[in-house]
């Protein structure tokens, strides 16, 4: 009943004691600030990536574990992203690129972590 009214994904939340550090390595992933406001607790910045949409924000302590396991941002050229990853120092924490068995013809994926231990997952579907 209730998924007539539903579009999709709207954001993610990244909590965080340091928003523009986290805004800055996100602009550097392709991200664009595209709304800033500001509530009792601190700043609140979205941020946008194709159609997906980051909403970060002040916690004072940040957390670092939640029921979120990753982002994953879908890519068109795997070995581009990742020599980029590279080249740009982004903490690279999976085995370099990996693959699985999913969907018709596999994925390759690789992941970094994010300023607040957020993981990020670039996947090419094949």
């Amino acid at each position: 009943m209730i998924a007539k009214y539903c579009t999709g994904l709207q954001h993610i939340g990244i909590p965080t004691d340091d928003p523009a550090g986290t805004e800055a390595f996100y602009e550097k992933l392709g991200f664009v600030t595209v709304y800033r406001t500001s509530t009792a607790s601190g700043p609140v910045i979205f941020t946008e990536l194709g159609n997906l949409q980051l909403e970060i924000y002040q916690q004072q302590p940040a957390r670092t574990a939640g029921a979120i396991d990753h982002i994953a941002i879908d890519v068109t050229d795997i070995e581009a992203c990742y020599t980029w990853a590279q080249e740009n120092g982004m903490d690279i924490i999976s085995n370099g690129i990996e693959s699985h068995a999913f969907w018709d013809n596999g994925i390759r994926y690789f992941i970094i972590a994010g300023p607040n231990a957020e993981k990020i997952e670039f996947c090419q579907i094949l």
